[in-house]
Order: C-alpha cells, then structure tokens, then sequence
C-alpha cells in the first residue's frame, strides 16, 4: 500500500491512503473533523493545546474540562485514521515537544494546494494555450469550496472566499478563450460546472446563453436566460443587464430557410382565446411596449399613462421577504384582474408593479390605483402590507427625425 495520504478539502473533506479512505459524508463528529482539518492544513505550524482550544472553543456541557475534552477529540480522531490501516492514527497525529500536530514526515498531498499551484503557474505563463491548459487542470481539481461542511468556522471562512474567488479567475479566463477556438462542449460543460459553484453569477449565464445559441439550441438558451431573469429577480430583485437581453433577443428570433406566408405568421401571433384582463408581460417586453407607444404618441396624440404601486410595511419600512412575496403575488393577481383588457403589467422589482394605462388622463389613472388599494384592503384585511403609488404620463419619443407622411 502506498505511504502516500491524499487528502481532499474542495467539495468535500476525505482523507485517503491507497485504497483505503474516511470522510465526513455522515456529518457525525464534526469536532474532530474541525481538529482534524486545521492540524492538516496548517500541518507545518507547531499548534499548542491553547491554540487548538481556541478553535474548538463551544458551549458543550464539559467546557469546565477543555484539556479532557481535547484529548477525547485528539483520541476520536486518531480512531478514524485508524480506518486507514492499523495503527495509522498514531502514526499521523503525533505528539512532540508538548504539542500535537500531523506528522510532516509522512508525505501529505492536499488537492486545495496542487490547485494554488496550478493558478499560480497559470498566472505567470506567458502563452495563452499554456495558461489555457493550466487552469483547466485547475479547475478539473476544484469539485466545490473549501471544506463546505465547516464554512462558518472564523478560520475556514476567508479560506473558503480565497480559493472560490480564485476558481473564478480561472473560469472567467477560460471562457473566453475556448469561445474563441469554438470549443462550446467544453464550454457548456465548464458553465454547467462553475454555476453550480457561483449560482448567482450573471456572467456564467451569459457564456451559457452564447454557447446554446452557437450550438443551434435556441429554446435552451432562451430557458436558461428565463432561470437566470427569475433567480436573480427573486433573490435580489433585480434585472438582467443589457447584455443578457441582447442574448436573449438574438435567441428568440427564429430563423427559417422558408418563406411562411402572413396567415400563419398571424396564426401564431394571435393570442389564446379565453383571455381575461390585463396582459401581464415580463419587464423586457414591457420595456420594449413603453418604447413603442413612445415612438407613436409623436403623431397620435393618445393619452397613456404609467403607475407604479409600491409594497411596504408600516411606516414604509421594509416588509419581511415571506409576508412580502405573498403580498405581490396577491397584489399582482388583483391587478391583473380589475384592469381593462388593454392594460399591460410587470414587475420591475420585488416589491413594485408598474401599470400601462392607454386612454386614461392622469385623473382617472390615479382613481384606477386609488380603487385597486381599496380591493385590495378589502380583500386582505390582515395584510401587512401598505400600497403607495405614483402616476406620470408616457412622454413621446423625441426621434429627431421628420415623418414622411
């Protein structure tokens, strides 16, 4: 059996030697595992008993005996090793000099340190397919972040934000350059990766997007930017950037070496039969509206103008995130139901409606918001929620351009 011990730390935490291994999948003992994680990772470091109090510090019941205890955890901990061979937990963790540690002459390989030394490598080379290469082995390393199990421990944490923002240097390197050599397997298959690492990370969705579109798969790309718009809406409410939506519309248009004569193209713009009350659209396409009816009040004249209604607590302060989804959502179906059919509604944030109200002055668009907060209270007496609104015309687009007609 080999001497050598491989010990894993990204994604997880094992402890390996030949084929024999231990890890903490069970989540049991997670003291000795904390112990047992610091006293390898810092294995060049002399630790006294004080030091390894400190990081064990708690509020267990036999707190009046930190020695004792510490000693039970030392003992558990060579236990476990034991699982390695027979007499491996003394082997490993030795004791010298009054003080514990993890024997530095038995060679230690750790998966968390290979990877620093590929981004380094990777850092400082000069060509771009060898600092291509590099990275890749990196990021083939990194099954997840540092000890994901003991992220909160004050010692694991900017170890933790170290490493992860390291993996997305790298990602974020290789992105680019396999898009450029039109590498888009690897491609989909590092953003599938990287996202579930950095979920919320707009960029990732983007590479994703771009690689779907350039694999020909529209419809999937078009799924990916409605999953990013609904995360990042309902995580922080906000919207994507100009860029995604530029994706977005590249992905929506549909190309056919076809000609499709106007009675199925007006087929398929119909809307569904059945439908009652205002249109509810996304912001993107709301957006596009607003800008249209602005292009055509230069010559129309209409009268159109746009509320927003405001969710807040008492006082106008902040509601809790439960009773103000509930809130929104109850709002946005009450909208949706007491407006005219011609009205158009979204969401621009996680709190907020905005409203498209053709044919309505300023007067009657403020008795409109001033009925649907009467509903609403009415409807949902216990609600904490207050609604404010606002009301302002949509102005016409000033194109700087004469109509030929």
């Amino acid at each position: 059996m080999s001497d050598v011990i491989h010990v894993s730390m990204l994604g997880r935490f094992s402890v390996c030697r030949g084929d024999r291994s231990i890890d903490d999948h069970s989540n049991r003992m997670k003291k000795v595992w904390l112990l047992m994680a610091y006293m390898i990772y810092a294995r060049d470091r002399k630790h006294t008993q004080e030091q390894y109090l400190s990081l064990l510090q708690s509020n267990d019941s036999d707190a009046d005996d930190p020695a004792g205890r510490l000693k039970a955890l030392l003992y558990r901990a060579r236990t476990l090793l034991n699982g390695l061979g027979e007499k491996e937990g003394h082997r490993l963790i030795v004791h010298k000099d009054g003080c514990y540690g993890w024997n530095t002459q038995i060679p230690t390989v750790l998966d968390v340190e290979e990877f620093d030394k590929l981004c380094t490598a990777a850092k400082q080379a000069d060509q771009e397919d060898t600092r291509l290469t590099l990275y890749l082995d990196a990021i083939r390393l990194y099954e997840g972040d540092f000890l994901p199990k003991l992220n909160m421990e004050a010692w694991v944490m900017p170890i933790h934000t170290y490493y992860h923002q390291m993996y997305l240097d790298a990602v974020e390197f290789c992105l680019p350059v396999l898009e450029k050599h039109e590498r888009w397997q690897e491609t989909s298959e590092l953003c599938s990766k990287a996202l579930q690492i950095e979920p919320y990370s707009e960029l990732l969705y983007q590479h994703l997007i771009r690689c779907r579109i350039h694999e020909g798969n529209k419809t999937a790309a078009v799924t990916v930017y409605e999953q990013m718009s609904q995360l990042l809406f309902e995580t922080f409410g906000v919207m994507p950037s100009e860029e995604s939506r530029r994706l977005y519309r590249e992905a929506v248009r549909e190309v056919s070496d076809s000609s499709v004569p106007i009675d199925s193209v007006r087929e398929d713009l119909r809307e569904n039969t059945g439908a009652r009350g205002a249109m509810f659209c996304h912001y993107d396409f709301f957006r596009l509206l607003y800008q249209v009816q602005a292009r055509a009040l230069i010559r129309s004249g209409d009268v159109i103008h746009i509320a927003l209604l405001s969710l807040h607590g008492q006082n106008r302060q902040a509601l809790p995130r439960r009773s103000l989804d509930t809130a929104i959502e109850n709002l946005q179906n009450l909208v949706l139901n007491n407006l005219r059919h011609g009205d158009v509604v979204t969401r621009c944030s996680i709190s907020q409606l905005i409203l498209m109200l053709p044919q309505a002055n300023y007067e009657n668009s403020c008795a409109v918001c001033q009925r649907i907060i009467k509903a609403f209270q009415r409807q949902y007496p216990h609600s904490p929620a207050d609604i404010h609104f606002s009301v302002q015309p949509l102005e016409p687009a000033n194109s700087g351009l004469n109509p030929i007609l």
